[in-house]
């Protein structure tokens, strides 16, 4: 599957420092990325992608952006990044909301995933590295499920051709959300499990492999028989082709701590008889619109496709999203976005002047904020301070900087991606 194109992004003086970030294993800011005692290793990130069955809303936003934002200082920090997302271009909301619209489930991805496509373009989000569809993959996650049943993990309920993933093959289960027992079965309920299935040894484990149904796509298991992967072994068969266990971080949403991160380690473990899965798992928070969950069922989303149909700036758009810190819960309001329209034709009209103050405290400063847990807001701010010193300087009194200007449009498209040049 096709990812889409890169943005430009400027040469920086200097190297930014190392990025640390919060775990959500560990609840604790760690460092994220190659220590000094692995130069030369690339910075593995995998982040799970859209299903999709509908357009990018500013939830997805959110989330893709927030880790552009680490995808960005590691490469200003000189590291090479592999960084890998996923399509989950089979699913049951997909099938779902083909079949109440009466459109193949396929058209229906594809068309999704090219407006996807373009809204990341146009948001200047770099691309990842290895972008694959999970049906593209399900021969591998096949095999990765088969490897599952030879291990004694996965087990099939009697009367059930469906297979399994037995939790307690994995010793270090639970220890991605640390939730207790009683919100892992809510969590599980809620989120497409399904707990309630007989013959299953424990409410949690989920499933593997999914034996064919009528009227649903399905794929040559093997020994497994037709039918089609689960969502979790299809993202661990990705990570684990195109990353290797140990890889730097997994991202994702909070919605996605449990099961989906949860169940992906435990996979990835029982796999690769080694752990973690992953050294860091960040997670970003839920977006709502005017104080209510922004949701599809809802019916309540903001569209970025709908945004820049409506003639918006994506630059604003951008700094509308990265005016909260990824890990927050917050709403999305017409004010933010007009505060977002505001501070852009600030921004744009310091760096139009001739000269500007010393640009160098913008570089270290914005450095430092995305350095620390990937502070957007903090370094906004930084942004900030010297735009209103540039916009307030007396243009007669010849003390500002002539490449501060540009240096400053330079770090704020590197770095924030957000584009203070025209044309």
């Amino acid at each position: 599957m096709k990812s889409w194109s890169s943005p430009h992004l400027p040469h920086l003086p200097g190297r930014g420092g190392p990025v640390r970030l919060h775990d959500t294993a560990s609840r604790e800011l760690r460092p994220a990325g190659p220590g000094e005692d692995e130069d030369g290793r690339a910075a593995g990130l995998y982040v799970c992608g859209i299903t999709p069955y509908d357009a990018t809303h500013m939830g997805h936003a959110s989330t893709y952006l927030a880790f552009d934002l680490l995808v960005r200082a590691w490469r200003d920090a000189g590291h090479r990044v592999q960084y890998v997302q996923n399509v989950t271009d089979v699913d049951e909301p997909l099938l779902e909301r083909a079949a109440a619209t009466g459109e193949d489930w396929r058209d229906l991805a594809v068309r999704e995933t090219d407006l996807f496509r373009e809204d990341m373009t146009a948001l200047g989000v770099v691309p990842p590295d290895v972008y694959l569809g999970a049906v593209e993959t399900v021969p591998r996650a096949a095999e990765a499920v088969r490897r599952l049943v030879a291990a004694g993990a996965a087990y099939s309920p009697e009367g059930s051709a469906d297979v399994y993933f037995d939790v307690a093959s994995d010793p270090r289960f639970g220890e991605v959300s640390g939730y207790d027992a009683a919100t892992m079965a809510r969590l599980f309920a809620e989120r497409g499990g399904d707990p309630a299935t007989p013959g299953k040894r424990s409410p949690l484990d989920p499933v593997l492999w999914r034996a064919e149904r009528e009227g649903e796509p399905s794929w040559d298991g093997g020994d497994l028989g037709p039918g089609r992967p689960g969502w979790h072994v299809e993202c661990v068969a990705i990570a684990l082709d195109h990353l290797g266990v140990g890889f730097d971080v997994q991202g994702g949403g909070s919605d996605l701590v449990f099961p989906h991160h949860e169940m992906g380690a435990s996979h990835g473990q029982v796999l690769t008889g080694d752990a973690p899965y992953a050294r860091l798992y960040a997670h970003g928070g839920m977006v709502a619109l005017d104080g209510e969950k922004m949701s599809k069922s809802r019916g309540n989303l903001v569209l970025v496709s709908t945004l820049r149909r409506a003639g918006e700036d994506p630059s604003a758009i951008r700094l509308a999203v990265l005016a909260h810190h990824y890990r927050s819960d917050w709403s999305w309001t017409d004010e933010g976005l007009a505060t977002a329209r505001e501070r852009l034709d600030r921004w744009r009209a310091a760096v139009a002047l001739p000269t500007g103050p010393d640009a160098g405290r913008v570089l270290d400063g914005v450095r430092s904020r995305l350095a620390a847990d990937l502070d957007a807001p903090g370094a906004l701010a930084v942004v900030d301070a010297w735009a209103d010193a540039a916009l307030a300087a007396d243009p007669g009194a010849g003390s500002g900087s002539a490449t501060a200007p540009g240096l400053v449009a330079d770090v704020v498209d590197a770095l924030l991606g957000v584009r203070l040049r025209r044309g």
